[in-house]
């Protein structure tokens, strides 16, 4: 079983996700979505004027340059000794007359100057730059914004812009940090993402660098999108121009542009509506109507799934995976998992046709055993399933949880009829009275064997007839490469080699799959070679290695490996959180995320090699992980390896 969200959160508690501060209800709309508006040019309105603007017009928040570009801008160009004697110098005090934004105002976000020029070639037009920025940024800082966006250049040179950016984060104490791009546009689809990917690396993914990114008409390829959509974005800009007319003349998107903005709602981004005019579309509602047009798609969204509404609020939220064979699990956890509808089906289903098949004359009684019962759930589905298929049993139920016992016995006495037999023993240690037809556990982890269902059950079988029926038969654990700078922020952000070298169990989001998941080890249950002995190397038949490739089809940053599980319950009745064979509606289990501990940037057309290990020694068992990176033409990158992870589990590992 995968931990439960609310067990325990690894997730950075950094600064606040929301752009603007809280809204009142009537202006955030009813539908809860939260719209911002930004004019251009700056010139329009200062901040007060635009904060009644929005305000009137239904908007939570008004996005505004720091700066009016007429007079600010001549700094770039001389000092007060200049041509212009009233110019003020680049190190000036800012005059009345150049800032847009005078005043303390927390529903205003600010934008400095997009016309500096931090990596001109002309030294004196940098440093001149350099001085704006710093003035900007502190001005920022004592007017108290929540916000402060960076225009990324579009063109040229940046290393001296992300170094001033990640120079900026430590200016700040509470205003937090936006890089402004473009998702769409002229430009080669993959420019922008390119470029912001160059900051991350130059600012080592600094976890206080997020996104803001304007939506334009023109957008790029899915594949593009799907990697936008791992990347840390918290404002999305919509320019009015974007949109169309509908029959009825009110502002409505294109069919791709709504696809994009619902994967967008998913992240909890908020948006921003960009005019250059307060006065559009007047006998269409204005710009209320493009803010209520996106308040209608947020509203009309598709249901979440079962899953989805059982991680609310944990999506992409890191988890420690749960250790049931050394620890003892809570009441809670186990209360979390027995609400999973479709698992305790489809084992009731396999216990069913296990039994049919099993015991042909109905009068002869089955020995059931459930080993790991805890409070009980695969009791009710042995007992459901003997009455469905006709057939009698007798049922065992062990588990080595004194506070679980509690639990059954008193179902024992007021439900089950006393007619289940109750052992508090390790399954490994337990002695029977008879041997089983069918064993049945749920000992699986979100990596199907990370929770030690194979030393488990190697200990469990041997009270197994011969001929004797496991459920689970067997289990199968994936790996895929992914791409996801909110997840591998946050495994940084605890700045040791620790958490770098640990899975964390995740329900994905902000998370782009670069590859089809590939197969690394099975087990199968009962398992031939499994031993009663305890030397040092008694679990070596529970070791695995597996080295396998996956092609990179585009550009890509990679963060680490998916790690997901298939199992078969009895012949063909499974169980999956594979992407491609996912039991509809489970959510007893999410997926592990594997870290590397450094990003590495794949070119399109490449390739890249992975070697998983399942390791294992007389007192635990740990994984370590390795991956090597090769060119479009399949040459070997020197530099590029991600170095061995959690040598000798060092860092993280589960206890036998």
């Amino acid at each position: 079983m995968a931990s439960p969200p609310a067990v325990i959160n690894m997730s950075s508690t950094g600064g606040s996700n929301n752009v603007a501060a809280a809204p009142s209800a009537a202006a955030s709309g009813a539908s809860g979505l939260v719209v911002g508006l930004e004019l251009v040019p700056d010139a329009v309105l200062v901040a007060g004027d635009l904060e009644a603007a929005f305000s009137a017009r239904g908007f939570s928040f008004g996005v505004q340059p720091l700066l009016r570009r007429s007079i600010a801008e001549q700094r770039l160009s001389g000092s007060s000794a200049s041509t212009a004697p009233d110019t003020p110098a680049p190190g000036d005090a800012f005059l009345a007359e150049e800032v847009l934004i005078s005043e303390p105002l927390s529903s205003i976000v600010g934008e400095v100057a997009d016309w500096l020029d931090l990596d001109s070639s002309d030294d004196a037009i940098r440093q001149r730059s350099e001085t704006l920025l710093r003035m900007q940024v502190q001005w920022a800082g004592y007017v108290g914004l929540s916000h402060l966006m960076f225009p990324c250049p579009s063109e040229g040179p940046i290393v001296n812009f992300a170094r001033w950016v990640n120079y900026c984060t430590g200016l700040l104490s509470y205003t937090q940090v936006l890089v402004r791009t473009q998702l769409g546009g002229p430009r080669p689809p993959q420019e922008s993402w390119q470029r912001w990917n160059t900051i991350r690396l130059l600012t080592e993914s600094n976890a206080n660098i997020s996104l803001a990114v304007d939506l334009l008409h023109d957008l790029p390829p899915d594949s593009v999108i799907d990697q936008w959509m791992a990347e840390p974005i918290k404002l999305v800009i919509i320019p009015t121009t974007v949109f169309i007319a509908n029959r009825k003349g009110f502002p409505v998107l294109s069919k791709r542009h709504q696809q994009v903005v619902r994967r967008l709602f998913d992240l909890q981004v908020q948006f921003v509506i960009s005019s250059n005019s307060l006065n559009i579309m007047e006998a269409y509602g204005g710009l209320s109507a493009f803010r209520q047009y996106l308040e209608h798609l947020y509203d009309t969204r598709p249901e979440p799934n079962e899953v989805d509404k059982f991680a609310v609020g944990y999506h992409d939220y890191l988890q420690m995976p749960l250790q049931p064979l050394m620890d003892n699990l809570e009441s809670a956890t186990y209360e979390v998992f027995e609400k999973d509808p479709v698992k305790y089906r489809e084992y009731e289903r396999a216990i069913a046709a296990a039994l049919t098949e099993r015991t042909i004359d109905t009068t002869t009684p089955t020995v059931v055993m459930v080993v790991g019962a805890g409070r009980g759930p695969l009791v009710d589905c042995a007992l459901r399933a003997a009455k469905s298929s006709n057939r009698r049993i007798i049922l065992y139920a062990v588990e080595k949880n004194p506070n679980a016992i509690l639990i059954l016995r008193e179902k024992n006495a007021t439900r089950w009829g006393d007619s289940v037999q109750i052992f508090h023993s390790d399954m490994r240690l337990f002695k029977p009275p008879v041997k089983a037809d069918i064993l049945v556990s749920e000992l699986l982890g979100s990596f199907g064997d990370n929770e030690l269902s194979p030393e488990c059950l190697d200990g469990a079988q041997k009270f197994l007839k011969s001929g004797g029926i496991s459920i689970p038969s067997s289990s199968t654990a994936y790996i895929a490469p992914i791409s996801s700078s909110k997840l591998h922020g946050d495994v940084s952000s605890h700045k040791d080699i620790a958490h770098m070298e640990t899975p964390y169990v995740v329900r994905f989001r902000a998370v782009n799959v670069l590859a089809d998941p590939i197969p690394v080890w099975n087990f199968h249950h009962p398992n031939p070679e499994a031993t009663e002995s305890f030397g040092h190397n008694f679990n070596a038949h529970n070791t695995r290695y597996a080295a396998t490739t996956f092609k990179i089809a585009n550009e890509t940053t990679l963060h680490g490996f998916a790690g997901y599980f298939e199992t078969v319950l009895y012949k063909d009745i499974m169980l999956s959180i594979h992407p491609a064979t996912h039991s509809p509606g489970m959510f007893s289990w999410f997926p592990l995320y594997f870290p590397i501990k450094v990003p590495m940037t794949l070119p399109k057309n490449s390739s890249i090699d992975v070697h998983f290990w399942r390791l294992t020694d007389a007192r635990k068992v740990w994984y370590e992980w390795a991956c090597l990176p090769k060119d479009p033409n399949g040459q070997c990158v020197a530099t590029g390896g991600s170095g061995l992870h959690n040598v000798k589990g060092r860092s993280s590992w589960i206890g036998l």
